[in-house]
């Protein structure tokens, strides 16, 4: 596991009324501290990327659809330099996927419907504090296998 990164399952709970899903708690041993919760939606055959966020800590659930999302570590001075990982998650495996700071992340729909990422972050967005890179960037060794729309 790339250093910092951090899946957790998930639980739903549903019945004939509907389906309640847990995201992230305050008393989770990673949380730090709430900074702003937004939603993004990914449509089919899409792919958004790269970022990579300077102080922000990110925490991803995909609730309804399913993305693949790659994170790729470039920090020069991280145990995981260099590796690559890709997680899919969303209504076929739900899961928390935790992204800190100083590493890049991309991510693509890979179903049939439009998918909802929900991202709680620890500090509210500023646009000083990320990076963005192209899908193309040859500094990032990852070709995804998703024709961006």
């Amino acid at each position: 596991m790339i250093e910092g990164v951090l899946l957790k399952e998930l639980k739903k709970f549903a019945d004939q009324r509907g389906t309640v899903m847990h995201m992230l708690r305050s008393d989770a041993p990673f949380f730090e501290q709430f900074g702003e919760v937004y939603f993004s939606t990914v449509n089919p055959g899409v792919v958004k990327g790269w970022k990579k966020h300077l102080r922000m800590t990110q925490h991803f659930a995909v609730p309804v659809g399913n993305v693949r999302v790659v994170i790729y570590d470039d920090r020069p001075d991280s145990p995981t330099t260099g590796l690559t990982q890709e997680f899919e998650i969303g209504t076929r495996r739900y899961c928390l996927l935790r992204i800190p700071p100083l590493v890049w992340y991309s991510l693509g729909n890979v179903g049939g419907e439009s998918a909802m990422l929900a991202n709680c972050t620890d500090i509210p967005h500023d646009p000083q504090e990320v990076q963005v890179a192209d899908l193309s960037d040859q500094s990032i060794p990852y070709t995804w296998d998703i024709q961006s729309k």
